[in-house]
């Protein structure tokens, strides 16, 4: 049973099929293995142990009358904590929101029972998603799957940490400018960022609407594109036959290779020259508007969460964590017309983007342009907490910036991840592409 921690959800999905796998007796060994675990208060906020159980005895009922509801009928799974579930806790990390409980589950949450999906419970994030590191003094900090000294990415840290330590066959996170793909990336998984406003935002706690999005973090691709379908109540994309024979990929040189650490670069390197040997053809592009939108981030980002968040913090700022804190009441510098320029600004740029990679089936970069840093010293120096931040942070940003789909997928050097960029509501064909892809990196 100690195996199950380890498969695929699509595995143990197909193992519930045949009857070889009991959805009660899988749920009750994530349960023991999430209570056993000395990293489990700091992976997991809250466990759901009743809802879990009831949600797989159903699920065993349905598997022995032949009626599953979908291919993960029965699979265990995490949630981060900004998602709503009824009469349970949901803080986002934030002591501004201790004890808080909603009466409803968020619309994802539905979806996903409705599709039979078992919840295991809640996993702590940075604090109201506001930072790629997964560093949270407030509540509780993740650990790295590769490195216990080093902090996990965020926000969806607690998530990653959850399917990297064998505590979830899949978890779900969000992603508002990296915040799946980074501890994806960092815990050697694979990361889905779909398109902002495909799948339902409501009951889910908002950083910045206009770019939050709602994403998986899992073994495979094949996990990736089941929970998708799962999490929108509609069929998985068909991964069957999926090959990068004479597809068109460009790596993107526009601030994205810029001040790579060692380890991200020579596995961006290596990972691009495997695809290359599986038969993909691949150029270099180069897109200056890119650059320009990346010089609108402060002011799109911090006006929204501010305009959100302002009446709650200000109410009570030495609830938060004073880093967290700057960058909200970096909200204040910006004027209204500053906003509405600066997202003139973007959908230029964003066009210009369009028209440059049309000719491309995807377009690649590193995850994350550094390595896990050091969580001992992100406390003690402001300096090199902001700059890592904005490192961590600054390719995964490029997705949302321009709206599209990304996934980033493992590349078989620790805490190194090989990004690709698609179309606005392009998951099918990406997750197509990222199927061939890791394929050509196992």
């Amino acid at each position: 049973m100690q195996d199950w921690l380890w498969m695929t959800a699509a595995d143990l999905g197909r193992g519930i099929a045949t009857g070889a796998i009991d959805p009660v007796a899988l749920t009750q060994t994530y349960l023991d293995a999430i209570d056993a675990h000395p990293l489990r208060d700091r992976i997991y906020a809250r466990v759901t142990h009743d809802r879990a159980l009831a949600e797989a005895r159903a699920a065993a009922a349905r598997a022995r009358a032949g009626q599953r509801l979908s291919p993960l009928d029965g699979v265990p799974i995490s949630w981060k904590d900004l998602f709503d579930s009824a009469g349970v806790r949901t803080e986002a990390g934030s002591k501004l929101l201790e004890g808080r409980v909603p009466d409803s589950d968020a619309a994802v949450l539905v979806n996903a029972t409705a599709m039979g999906l078992v919840c295991l419970g809640k996993t702590h994030m940075s604090e109201l998603a506001f930072s790629g590191l997964g560093y949270n003094p407030s509540t509780a900090t993740p650990p790295c799957v590769n490195n216990e000294n080093a902090v996990p990415g965020g926000s969806s840290s607690g998530a990653a940490a959850s399917v990297a330590f064998g505590l979830a066959a899949c978890a779900i996170g969000s992603d508002t400018g990296g915040s799946v793909r980074i501890p994806s990336a960092w815990n050697d998984l694979v990361g889905l960022k779909t398109t902002a406003g495909r799948i339902s935002l409501e009951g889910v706690v908002p950083l910045a609407l206009k770019f939050d999005t709602v994403g998986p973090l899992a073994r495979s691709v094949e996990d990736a594109t089941l929970m998708l379908a799962a999490l929108e109540g509609t069929t998985p994309a068909d991964l069957a036959g999926a090959s990068l024979a004479g597809r068109r990929f460009a790596v993107l040189e526009t601030v994205a290779l810029d001040d790579l650490r060692d380890g991200p670069r020579e596995a961006f390197t290596a990972a691009v020259d495997r695809l290359k040997e599986a038969g993909a053809r691949i150029d270099r592009i180069d897109i200056p508007q890119i650059a320009e939108a990346m010089e609108l981030t402060t002011c799109l980002y911090t006006s929204e969460a501010y305009g959100l968040w302002r009446d709650v913090i200000e109410a009570n700022p030495e609830a938060m964590y004073g880093e967290i804190l700057k960058r909200f009441r970096l909200g204040q510098n910006h004027s209204a017309p500053d906003y509405v320029a600066a997202w003139a600004t973007l959908e230029g740029a964003r066009m210009a983007y369009d028209r440059a990679v049309a000719g491309y089936d995807a377009i690649l970069l590193p995850s994350a342009a550094n390595l896990p840093p050091d969580q001992a010293r992100l406390l003690e120096d402001d300096a090199y907490y902001v700059t890592e931040n904005l490192l961590t942070l600054r390719n995964t940003r490029i997705a949302n910036l321009m709206g599209i789909c990304a996934l980033t997928l493992p590349t078989g050097t620790a805490s190194c991840g090989l990004m690709m960029m698609g179309a606005p509501n392009g998951e099918a064909a990406l997750l197509r592409l990222g199927a061939a892809a890791a394929a050509a990196l196992a």
